[in-house]
């Protein structure tokens, strides 16, 4: 297995010099840059989503984003229930979907065939880089919203849409040596319970090799020592900076009912963060808020991404979710 990442390693730097792309060779500036400053990694913990197997690999058709398994499966239960709805005329390709659907509705699955497609719920391990200064920001070369807007979305799509999941995709350079460092990661510290911890060194050896999603932005916010995650990820760093904006002018004072005195002092910390542009970090009182850079991997076996283990928590279980429908596609709302 060295001979082969040696070679995954050698063949990204020859397509990187073939390819004499000056943006390519700023994006790996960037990214040696950003190890040395940020040479840690923060563990933020598990996420799942929903892949499906193509003949091209495993696609993603639900983001990888969500904190539960069972979240992950019922967002696969809808897909599957709304393709019954909208996408077919046809009464056995509707029954196939709604077969899927009346699993999905009893049983935690991870794994189902609809329509002769595998689907799987995927699981990921969420982290940041942290350096002496905190958590990494945007970089310099990270995509932006083209038109940056304040107000509502700005209309990225999210970047897990139809992506396809490959240990074998030329992600670069520098990349390819994160890839090549994370196959030997695993959950170490008392903090986590030992199950957690041999379910994660067992997934080393399962699961060796590492697949990666695309970057997304959050909000942290610091804790003492350390940072805590507020609210979920964005496609763009402009989006996260909106959500950000939104939370300090209104959407907190609401939540936490904020005293007037108290909701004016966030309201005009998050305009001056709105008027300075492209700004990664924002103070109100005694906090500290930084749009941070995430990253996502995902383990891969012989037989695909890795699914949700025995020890990943879900907070309720499997449910019907939708009308009943008719393989004609009637639909009865009364039970």
């Amino acid at each position: 297995m060295g001979g082969d990442w040696k070679r995954r390693l050698e063949q990204a730097h020859r397509e990187l010099v073939g390819r004499d792309d000056p943006v390519e060779w700023v994006k790996e500036a960037d990214g040696v840059e950003a190890s040395l400053r940020y040479p840690h990694l923060a563990l933020r913990g598990p996420l799942f989503g929903v892949a499906v197997e193509r003949e091209q690999g495993w696609e993603v058709v639900r983001d990888v984003q969500t904190g539960m398994p069972q979240e992950a499966r019922d967002g696969l239960n809808s897909l599957l229930w709304f393709r019954a709805k909208d996408d077919t005329d046809d009464p056995k390709v509707r029954r196939d979907l709604l077969a899927a659907v009346a699993v999905l509705e009893k049983e935690p699955v991870d794994e189902i065939e609809a329509l002769g497609e595998r689907y799987r719920i995927v699981r990921a391990d969420e982290f940041a880089r942290s350096g002496a200064d905190g958590l990494e920001p945007p970089r310099a070369t990270d995509p932006d919203a083209a038109e940056p807007s304040w107000e509502g979305r700005d209309g990225t799509p999210s970047p897990d849409d139809a992506f396809v999941l490959s240990p074998e995709r030329e992600d670069g350079l520098t990349q390819e040596a994160l890839k090549m460092g994370l196959r030997t990661f695993s959950y170490t510290g008392e903090r986590f319970p030992a199950d957690v911890r041999e379910e994660s060194l067992r997934a080393v050896e399962t699961h060796p090799d590492i697949a990666l999603l695309p970057v997304t932005f959050g909000v942290a916010e610091r804790r003492g020592a350390g940072w805590r995650p507020k609210g979920g990820l964005h496609p763009t760093p402009h989006a996260a900076r909106c959500s950000l904006y939104r939370g300090m002018t209104d959407l907190w004072a609401r939540i936490y009912e904020y005293g007037e005195e108290k909701a004016e002092r966030y309201r005009r910390a998050g305009e001056e963060f709105r008027a300075a542009g492209r700004a990664d970090e924002a103070r109100v009182d005694d906090r500290l808020f930084r749009i941070s850079r995430i990253e996502r991997l995902v383990r891969f076996g012989p037989d695909g991404p890795e699914p949700p283990r025995p020890s990943d928590v879900d907070e309720y279980g499997p449910m019907k979710m939708h009308p009943t429908m008719d393989p004609d596609g009637t639909l009865h709302h009364d039970r």
